[in-house]
């Protein structure tokens, strides 16, 4: 499965929005949303980013309003097979679980859903009780959640916990899938499977560092991945490039035959 990504410039109600940007970015998420599905991918992440975030479970009213529209835009321009996943950053689980109910999507990623991780704005700290309270209340039991285990946005610290452990206790408290990356290919591949041994039916997607070049070698051995920067016009946070993302997925589509 390939859900490219979809890279937000800051949004309405953060620090760094741009008074009067938000038309533009909501039309460059819409055709970068629009090249990935044209090229064969199987969905996409919306994915705001911003330069400093909140460690707390929250999203500004204004960006949650925004990321709702940009979402909508999203599923009205694209088919009712593509996956449209949500994630309001760093780990605004219940905002984005709202979100993907209401306006269309039917994932989100959870940068932290078990246990805690330190980052550069602080440590965040995972309530998997009131995640998973909060999908019950809004009837979000087909939103499914897919947790970051081990990742540039998600490290247990110190090593206290092994990667098959983290996902371990994901799955017990309801992630559908994992996800999880490493930039040395055999480091991640060695992550996948002590995954696949401690919880054989989860599913592994990988959280980054795939390209065209290694693409084969590392989606034979997970589920999926979200790609973005070798999908994307003039590096991170470029819009998608449909020719690009045509040849992922050919890539990808080989191994399936």
């Amino acid at each position: 499965m390939v859900l490219g990504m979809v890279h937000l410039s800051p949004l309405p109600g953060t620090p760094f929005h741009e008074e009067g940007s938000f038309a533009r970015i909501l039309d460059t998420a819409v055709r970068s949303a629009r090249a990935l599905y044209e090229g064969g991918a199987d969905g996409c992440l919306i994915q705001t980013v911003d330069r400093v975030y909140t460690v707390d479970e929250e999203s500004d009213p204004a960006r949650t309003v925004a990321m709702g529209l940009i979402t909508r835009a999203v599923a009205e321009a694209t088919g009712e097979r593509f996956h449209i996943g949500v994630q309001l950053m760093r780990n605004a689980l219940k905002a984005s679980l709202a979100v993907a109910k209401v306006a269309g999507g039917g994932y989100i990623r959870a940068g932290a859903l078990v246990g805690q991780t330190l980052t550069a704005h602080g440590m965040v700290r995972a309530d998997p009780l009131a995640v998973m309270d909060y999908r019950r209340r809004i009837g979000a039991e087909d939103v499914r959640i897919i947790a970051e285990v081990d990742s540039m946005h998600f490290r247990w610290p110190d090593g206290q916990k092994t990667t098959a452990e983290v996902a371990r206790a994901a799955k017990a408290v309801g992630a559908d899938a994992v996800s999880l990356c490493h930039p040395d290919e055999d480091t991640a591949l060695g992550m996948i499977a002590s995954v696949r041994e401690a919880a054989p039916e989860l599913p592994v997607i990988l959280a980054g560092h795939t390209r065209h070049e290694n693409a084969a070698r590392l989606m034979a051995a997970a589920d999926g991945a979200f790609v973005g920067t070798c999908l994307e016009r003039d590096g991170w946070g470029g819009e998608v490039d449909r020719d690009r993302v045509a040849e992922y997925v050919d890539i990808v589509r080989r191994l399936e035959r």
